[in-house]
């Protein structure tokens, strides 16, 4: 989880945080939800639930970077 959010992107369209996570729970991110995400997001969506996380990362790849977003709002 670390890890994914370290490299999560903002889709400038949408305005949202986007990044892959390999989960096996269901609902996904379930424990995630509970233990961190539900403090910082407010509605979080899963598009799809069985993709190669490979595939995911290079699908936004080219998307802005979310803490330099971040940052440069502050």
């Amino acid at each position: 989880m670390t890890r994914a959010l370290e490299k999560a992107r903002f889709d400038p369209e949408t305005g949202e945080a986007v990044w892959i996570e390999e989960d096996y729970c269901s609902p996904p991110l379930a424990m995630e939800r509970a233990e961190v995400l539900d403090d910082y997001f407010e509605e979080i969506t899963v598009v799809e639930e069985d993709v190669d996380e490979t595939v995911g990362w290079q699908r936004i790849d080219n998307l802005p970077g979310l803490w330099e977003q971040v940052l440069d709002e502050a």
